[in-house]
């Protein structure tokens, strides 16, 4: 048997980072049930048959990850019975193990039943109140009538808010096959290409490339709709594409632009604009810098254009999760605090700035990057194509 210490040791994660972050927010006993926090916890596990669904029969998948304060060596996990093939092939770390699950109900009356041993009458838990469905919860309020259920999502982001060494990597890859993968478009499609068959063409590239396709966010000519559709790119158009895929569940998320042919003088001085504002937001970037100082910088650049009206920056945490800490307005279109604005940059944070023009005669222009704070400085993931890509290479 494994002595609490080497229990410890076995965690990816840090547990005394956790156990203290428990402590200030007032909780006792971690209930976990976001894939993306499962995921951390266990140390890279995702569910191979839930990758790309939740939905089975009449309920869904749904992990369960127990963590009690102070006791790594006690965390348990609680799956569904596909789990157990990659139980199979990689142990799961934590001493107390049940993938043998079906849908929602049945995976928490598992977990609650352990948790009745770790404490019968358990007085704070925490629990993700946006990840867990109603059935769930229902359980566990029947389980602990008398227990209070804190939200445990602040702490679970904070957590995860400084990267591993592992994490960043990921992301970096991530980062580079999204680039890549819009340049493979780019080179192979031209005028008469659709929105809908770029998209397409963007979604395939990075699954080729092993990235999983998230989204891709897509503007052609004047418009400034962003929805694959059968509007065509045509000769002299500008192209903006704003994908998301992920690698390991890691986020690489980047926005460039392209042109069918030449672009023009003002084309090129508009895409200037906004690399100017991106290079100034990155500029102070470092760790111990007030996160506000990102905005500070890019305001600066910003408020000088004669388009500032039609210019939005924007800066935020990127990981597991789009918008995860550090948080940095509270102004953005992802509601929440500015938790971080008036706190330093940690080393291992990361975050995505991006600054868009939406012109009213020329279209949709912008730029996004993904930031790693470094104790010195900074390191830009995917920092390659900035400039007026043009279709057909």
């Amino acid at each position: 048997m494994l002595d609490i210490a080497s229990k410890q040791s076995l965690a990816p994660f840090d547990t005394a980072r956790l156990d203290r972050l428990m402590d200030e927010a007032g909780i006792d006993i971690l209930v976990v049930t976001s894939k993306h926090n499962v995921q951390y916890l266990l140390g890279g596990h995702r569910a191979f048959f839930f990758e790309s669904m939740d939905a089975m029969g009449l309920s869904r998948y749904l992990p369960v990850f127990v963590y009690p304060k102070g006791a790594p060596d006690k965390a348990g996990f609680f799956g569904h019975r596909m789990e157990n093939y990659q139980n199979e092939v990689k142990p799961f770390w934590v001493s107390e193990l049940d993938v043998k699950s079906s849908g929602s109900v049945d995976v928490v009356e598992k977990a609650a039943a352990y948790i009745r041993k770790l404490d019968p009458k358990p007085h704070r838990l925490g629990a993700e109140l946006a990840f867990i469905p109603a059935n769930s919860t229902a359980v566990l309020r029947k389980a602990f009538p008398d227990s209070e259920i804190k939200d445990a999502l602040f702490v679970l982001e904070r957590l995860r808010a400084r990267k591993t060494p592992e994490e960043l990597e990921k992301l970096r890859i991530a980062s580079d096959l999204v680039i890549d993968s819009m340049l493979a478009v780019i080179n192979s499609h031209g005028a008469g290409a659709t929105k809908a068959e770029l998209s397409e063409a963007l979604r395939r590239e990075e699954t080729m490339r092993g990235l999983t396709f998230d989204y891709c966010l897509i503007a052609a000519g004047s418009s400034l709709n962003r929805a694959p559709s059968d509007q065509r790119w045509e000769q002299g158009d500008p192209l903006s594409l704003d994908s998301g895929g992920n690698y390991h569940g890691y986020i690489g998320d980047l926005a460039r632009m392209a042109v069918v042919g030449e672009p023009d003088s003002e084309l090129v001085d508009l895409l200037a604009e906004v690399e100017a504002i991106e290079q100034a937001s990155m500029k102070p970037i470092r760790a111990g810098v007030l996160g506000k100082e990102i905005y500070a910088a890019a305001d600066t650049v910003l408020h000088k254009s004669k388009l500032h009206n039609h210019i939005h920056f924007l800066a935020h945490g990127m990981g597991l999760v789009s918008h995860e800490a550090p948080r940095l307005t509270n102004s953005g279109p992802v509601p929440y605090d500015a938790y971080d604005a008036d706190r330093p940059l940690e080393a291992g944070m990361v975050v995505s700035v991006e600054t868009t023009l939406q012109h009213p005669r020329r279209g949709f222009i912008k730029l996004e990057d993904t930031v790693a704070v470094t104790p010195n400085g900074f390191q830009v993931y995917g920092d390659r194509i900035r400039g007026w890509n043009r279709a057909g290479g």
